[in-house]
């Protein structure tokens, strides 16, 4: 075991205090029926970046972290989700098409690509960011659902990648195409897919992507759709539907998409990009150019939610959706520092110096394993005590913004313009 106090963490009293989540930690159910060890949609089997209570322990190092096979692709930063004996993967070919490709997670053979037109470039100033493709899809195992820059949903065959439907927003609702394109991560649970496109949110039958519901709509803005992916979790007894709009943090009724509750939350040009982090009844969320805040909610009568502010501060949230292990939250910030917090009282356990530009993160009882933006994989310990460092390994020597994924006992990188799995044993 290595620890990192002294090396990256930085005297609390020497930083402004540091809070940002947005994850969920609790209160939901499986997207699908699916096995317990696929990794089969946006931050794994109960959306919150956590591995099921029943995974297998990690071992306390990479040593035997090896690579299996990989193959390269055009860029992307959208994460892979594995189900069953697939892996799928998206890229952007040529600045002008959008594909998925599926592979056998064993022998890296690709089984079928799918491609459609719908390319487009970010304003200039997240240039640097890239133009490509985005959200992460996913799968109920027969279909598998890939939001494509252009504001469109796409439906495929898991077994040979034909469309079953398409639903463009953007002609179809008669609203701006978004700036930075189709972020959002599709959610499936039961018969639906939930999604903010269109300059709003909608439930959509899963079988036709026929329009159940719409909901908030805001005609769009100045730049577009929101950022955030929506989850569901239970609150009071409700299972609702908790999504953040470019300006809200909301919950949202399943049946029909009524607000439930709705609270204003300030961001710098609407980019409220996290997956909002749900916390013993209350909700945390983070805002570039905003604030860090945590919300209790609570139902009046059966009619009546309301949403109060527990605790706020000025620190700021960026990409990174954290993982939350008992009490304590554990994210990367816009200052590219990393940050341990106790969501019940707010206070700040450490934060380290600036630690890379993005965290993707994957919790397994009290162990993390982080893949930075710069290619390198850290295994941590959850120490609320201090930042502790069990080993680290450069797995990739592209950038790495796609989220990670572990299924098994296999780890899936999505570099650039490549996918590595690399096959990680238990612990005895």
């Amino acid at each position: 075991m290595q620890t990192w106090t002294q090396l990256l963490c930085v005297p609390q009293r020497f930083l402004p205090t540091v809070v940002c989540l947005a994850c969920v930690s609790g209160g939901f159910a499986l997207a699908q029926e699916q096995s317990s060890t696929d990794w089969a949609q946006w931050r794994g089997p109960s959306r919150d970046g956590h591995l099921p209570a029943e995974a297998a322990p990690w071992r306390q190092d990479l040593s035997n972290l090896t690579e299996s096979w990989r193959v390269k692709l055009g860029p992307s930063y959208s994460g892979p989700i594995v189900s069953g004996d697939h892996v799928y993967i998206t890229e952007t070919i040529d600045k002008k098409l959008e594909s998925v490709r599926a592979y056998n997670r064993q022998t890296g053979e690709e089984l079928w690509s799918t491609a459609w037109e719908g390319a487009m470039q970010v304003p200039f100033f997240a240039a640097a960011n890239g133009s490509w493709i985005r959200s992460t899809p996913a799968t109920d195992d027969d279909r598998v659902y890939i939001a494509g820059m252009r504001d469109v949903l796409v439906c495929l065959n898991t077994q040979n990648g034909e469309t079953i439907w398409k639903i463009d927003f953007v002609e179809q609702f008669e609203t701006p195409l978004p700036d930075f394109g189709f972020v959002c991560s599709p959610l499936v649970q039961e018969d639906a897919v939930y999604v903010q496109a269109g300059a709003s949110v909608f439930k959509l039958n899963k079988l036709t992507g026929e329009v159940i519901w719409q909901s908030m709509a805001d005609g769009g803005g100045m730049f577009g759709s929101a950022f955030s992916s929506p989850m569901i979790a239970e609150l009071h007894g409700t299972r609702q539907l908790i999504v953040q709009t470019r300006t809200n943090l909301a919950g949202l009724s399943l049946q029909d998409g009524k607000e439930l509750w709705s609270q204003e939350i300030q961001a710098f040009r609407g980019m409220n990009i996290l997956t909002p982090t749900v916390f013993q009844g209350g909700i945390f969320t983070s805002a570039y150019g905003g604030k860090s805040e945590f919300y209790r909610i609570s139902q009046q009568d059966d009619a009546t939610w309301k949403a109060e502010l527990g605790w706020q501060n000025k620190t700021q949230g960026y990409m990174s959706s954290p993982v939350v292990i008992g009490d304590h939250a554990y994210l990367h910030l816009r200052n590219e520092r990393a940050t341990c917090i106790n969501l019940a009282s707010g206070e700040i356990a450490w934060t380290t110096k600036p630690f890379g530009k993005y965290w993707s993160m994957i919790a397994n009882q009290d162990q993390i394993l982080v893949l930075r933006a710069e290619g390198e994989l850290l295994l941590l310990k959850a120490n609320p005590e201090e930042f502790t460092v069990l080993d680290r390994k450069q797995v990739s020597e592209e950038s790495t913004w796609a989220h990670l994924a572990v299924s098994g006992d296999q780890v899936f990188v999505r570099g650039l313009n490549e996918l590595i799995v690399y096959t990680w044993k238990a612990a005895e």
